[in-house]
């Protein structure tokens, strides 16, 4: 009797420790919605380059989550990424407002940055905000940088 009792509370603690890493590996995957949005606004926006930036990654303002990407295609007329911006209902933001991707966390998460314009007129769904600014690509900077220290040395 006593080593079926042991085994259950093996198989018990087996169990948690399971349903812990699968509950970090939600959330660290930003697949979790333990807070889910309410109603919702759709506005897009183009991008020349996206980076990392998956679908249901966070849209936030001044630090608070204020929406999640819905969907990210390719425009093949103008060579863009169009990324569609799922906005709480309750957050509205002039149609001015300017996005940009920005990159949080050691494992380098990638969410999209509102910043509000000073216009009267709010975005309404089907909005295009057209001020953006592409993900920083890393390769590229250090690209830069040894093209700029090669050039230097060239130079002298």
């Amino acid at each position: 009797m006593k080593r079926s009792g042991v085994d259950l509370l093996v198989g018990l603690f087996v169990l948690l420790g399971f349903g812990a890493l699968v509950f970090l590996a939600l959330r660290a995957g930003n697949m979790s919605s333990a807070v889910g949005l309410g109603p919702t606004y759709e506005a897009t926006a183009r991008f020349d380059n996206i980076g990392g930036l998956k679908p249901r990654a966070a849209i936030r303002s001044a630090g608070v989550v204020v929406g999640r990407v819905a969907a990210i295609r390719f425009d093949d007329k103008a060579y863009q990424a169009e990324v569609v911006l799922a906005l709480d209902d309750r957050y509205r933001f002039p149609k001015d407002s300017s996005v940009k991707i920005l990159t949080s966390g050691l494992l380098g998460e990638q969410y999209i940055g509102i910043e509000p314009g000073g216009d009267t007129e709010m975005l309404a769904a089907g909005d295009r905000i057209t001020m953006t600014q592409s993900a920083v690509v890393l390769e590229n900077l250090i690209g830069q940088f040894l093209y700029g220290k090669a050039s230097e040395g060239a130079a002298r």
